[in-house]
C-alpha cells in the first residue's frame, strides 16, 4: 500500500496516514485464524488500554499482525473531557504503545470518565460551553505535545443534554479542531444514534462538522429501546451489524469527502471473523465506488 509522508501535526511523525480502505477492530479470539490466513484488508485498530501491559499473548500477536497490517489506536481511558488534569502516567503508558508499535492513527473520545480519584467505565457527555472548550483544548495540546503526534477527535453518541450548553456539538468541536490542530474520528453510527435520540437530522448534523480534518470513519452497530415518553432511544452498543440506515448515511459522507479510512467497530457479541470480514468489504465496496476508474485499484 501506499504510504505518503506528511509534516507532524498532520499525521504520525514520520509515518504514513491509514489507507483509504476499509479495516476491522482487532479481536483476541481472530488472531491466529488472522495470521494463518491473511486477508486483504486496510487496517486494524485495537483499543489501547488492551496493551498497556509490558508483555504477554496480547503483545505477542498483535507485534506480529502489526508486521502484515497498519494499525489504528484507539483510547478509550484519558478522559479529555475531565474536569481535573490528565493522568500523566496513563499518557506516559499511551506513548510508549506509540513508541513500540508505530500506528498509523491515534484517537480519543470528547467525553469524561473521571473525576478526582474515581473512574467510570463509560464514556459521559459534556456542556459545551467556553469553559469546557478551554479545558478540552488544553487536554488535547497536552496529549499532542506529548505523543509528538496529531491526535483525531471522535464524536460522541449522547442520550442527554447540557441546559447549560451555549453551544451545539457541531460547532464545538469545530472549535476544538481549528485551535488544536487535532483532526477528526467522524463516527456515523455516533451521529445517527445521537440525531434519532435529540430528534435532530443527522445529515445537517454532520454536514456541520470540519469534515476537511476526518482521518478517519467509524462504522458500528447499535441496540434500540424506548424513553420514558415511548420515543425511540439508540443505544451506541456495538454490539449488531451495522444498520441499513447507517449505510446510507456513510454513503453520503463518502460523497462529501470521498474514499477514507474506515473502520468496522464490535466490541460485544462478535461474531465469527468471517462475518466482521464481510462487513468490511461491503465498506471497501462503497470506498471504491467513490474512486475514480484509474485508482479502483489498491495502491
Amino acid at each position: 500500500m501506499m504510504q505518503l509522508d506528511s509534516p507532524l501535526g498532520d499525521a504520525p511523525a514520520g509515518g504514513a496516514r491509514l489507507p483509504a480502505h476499509a479495516g476491522l477492530g482487532l479481536k483476541p479470539q481472530h488472531y491466529r485464524e488472522i495470521l494463518e490466513n491473511p486477508v486483504d484488508l486496510g487496517f486494524f485498530e485495537v483499543h489501547a488500554e488492551n496493551y498497556m501491559v509490558d508483555g504477554g499473548p496480547f503483545h505477542h500477536y498483535l507485534g506480529l499482525i502489526r508486521q502484515r497490517y497498519p494499525l489504528s489506536l484507539h483510547g478509550v481511558g484519558l478522559s479529555i473531557g475531565a474536569e481535573g488534569p490528565l493522568d500523566e502516567a496513563h499518557l506516559a503508558r499511551l506513548a510508549g504503545l506509540i513508541e513500540r508499535y508505530s500506528p498509523q492513527a491515534f484517537s480519543e473520545h470528547l467525553a469524561w470518565s473521571s473525576h478526582g480519584d474515581l473512574f467510570f467505565n463509560d464514556l459521559l457527555p459534556l456542556a459545551y460551553d467556553t469553559a469546557t472548550l478551554a479545558r478540552v483544548c488544553e487536554h488535547i495540546d497536552r496529549v499532542q505535545s506529548r505523543l509528538q503526534r496529531q491526535m483525531l477527535l471522535e464524536n460522541p453518541a449522547t442520550y442527554l443534554e447540557f441546559a447549560c450548553s451555549s453551544m451545539d456539538e457541531p460547532s464545538f468541536i469545530s472549535e476544538v479542531v481549528r485551535r488544536t490542530g487535532c483532526g477528526l474520528l467522524l463516527d456515523i453510527n455516533n451521529a445517527y444514534v445521537s440525531s434519532i435520540n435529540h430528534q435532530r437530522d443527522a445529515d445537517a448534523y454532520i454536514a456541520a462538522l470540519p469534515l476537511d480534518a476526518v482521518g478517519e470513519i467509524h462504522l458500528a452497530g447499535f441496540a434500540e429501546d424506548r424513553d420514558g415518553a415511548g420515543a425511540r432511544l439508540l443505544i451506541d452498543s456495538h454490539g449488531a451489524a451495522v444498520d441499513d440506515a447507517v449505510w446510507a448515511l456513510y454513503v453520503r459522507v463518502l460523497q462529501r469527502i470521498g474514499p477514507t479510512p474506515t473502520l468496522i467497530e464490535r466490541d460485544n457479541q462478535v461474531p465469527a471473523f468471517a462475518v466482521l470480514l464481510a462487513e468490511a468489504e461491503q465498506a471497501e465496496r462503497l470506498l471504491a465506488s467513490q474512486r475514480p476508474p484509474l485508482q479502483q485499484a489498491r495502491a
